[in-house]
């Protein structure tokens, strides 16, 4: 995991924070955008390993902000993994953010446990 880039897109302080201090332990190099709309223009600029995406925000949800980069993918050919964060555990979301582009989900509060579970199914290392 040391030096993998990963782009956090969470729009509470708090959790940012949290989750900042969590995944940079481990040796993570670590971009935070507040919004959707920051997420995408940081994926215009640079490639990410990881996008841990929260779903509701203000701006540019996780969703739309997904749809985006995954039109940008589109043209440069390429595929960053996308794991949905949110504070909601329904079937539903799960289902949605799957759906829309992203590749895993999970809820919030930020477990690295769960993470770490996370990138090895994704083959993530």
């Amino acid at each position: 995991m040391k030096g993998l880039q990963l782009l956090l897109v969470e729009d509470n302080f708090l959790n940012q924070k949290l989750i900042f201090l969590s995944l940079n332990r481990f040796g993570f190099i670590i971009d935070v955008a507040n919004n959707g709309a920051e997420a995408v223009d940081k994926v215009k600029e640079k490639r990410y390993d990881l996008i841990l995406m929260d779903l509701m925000m203000p701006v540019m949800d996780g969703f739309e902000a997904t749809l985006a980069i995954r039109d940008i993918e589109k043209n440069n050919g390429f595929h960053t993994p996308i794991v949905g964060l949110t504070a909601n555990n329904f079937d539903a979301d799960r289902e949605k953010c799957l759906n829309i582009g992203m590749n895993e989900y999970m809820t919030k509060p930020f477990d690295i446990e769960v993470f770490n579970d996370i990138l090895r199914k994704l083959k993530i290392y």
